[in-house]
């Protein structure tokens, strides 16, 4: 060291120079990582199939089909309104809530074929610990009678201690079959497993309208 500072009697000012000026910069902030794009939303699908078993009278068989993205809701049904009718559904979901989770989603449709109507709708899902309750209404305006204006319903309160179980009570208004009551009421059992939902409705148990319904459904 002592023979270069002879031969470079300036190397180790300059040295002592830079080192001192160097550490008088403010230290360089690294920079943040790029935070990537959110990534659209996927879309869902929902399929979903009800068999009414009523008794002294054939069977009646009814689909729905949805489909989500986001807050963006798709809906059709077959069957529901009337044997023989089609409806469509478009709608928007609002989510709020967190300990109570909340979803509501307020629809606008078209009834064709047996019965040609205008369908306002709304569906409900609240959840809360175990506890669930859904609810999905319609009110039918028919273009072609006044008198076939109806309000359509379907609700369920269930508790789940597992996530493959749940049971509670069902509710329904409908005119899909001819009934002595104007509202349904009944108990339920539904099991899941993965995509697969089985469960089992029965309606006026201790009634002489009483009748069962199945449903299967397929979530993908």
């Amino acid at each position: 060291m002592i023979a270069l500072q002879r031969l470079f009697p300036g190397l180790a000012a300059v040295c002592i120079v830079f080192a001192g000026a160097t550490a008088a910069l403010p230290a360089q902030e690294a920079s943040p990582p790029a935070v990537p794009a959110d990534s659209p939303p996927e879309w869902s699908f929902n399929v979903s199939a009800f068999d009414y078993f009523i008794p002294d009278e054939d069977d009646i068989g009814l689909g729905i089909v949805t489909a989500d993205r986001g807050p963006i809701h798709l809906e059709g049904r077959y069957n529901y309104e009337a044997e023989g009718a089609g409806s469509a559904f478009f709608g928007w979901t609002f989510s709020m809530g967190d300990a109570v989770a909340v979803d509501v989603t307020p629809m606008l449709g078209g009834v064709f074929g047996e019965i040609e109507a205008i369908a306002p709708g709304v569906e409900l899902n609240l959840d809360w610990k175990g506890l669930n309750f859904y609810y999905e209404g319609e009110y039918v305006i028919d273009l072609e009678d006044d008198e076939g204006d109806f309000v359509y319903g379907w609700s369920e309160l269930t508790w789940a201690p597992a996530d493959w179980f749940r049971a509670g009570m069902v509710g329904q208004r409908t005119r899909l079959y001819d009934t002595g009551l104007d509202i349904q009421r009944g108990l339920l059992v539904g099991f899941t497993y993965r995509w697969l939902d089985v469960a089992g409705y029965f309606f006026n148990p201790s009634s002489d309208d009483s009748f069962t319904v199945v449903s299967l459904a397929v979530e993908f």
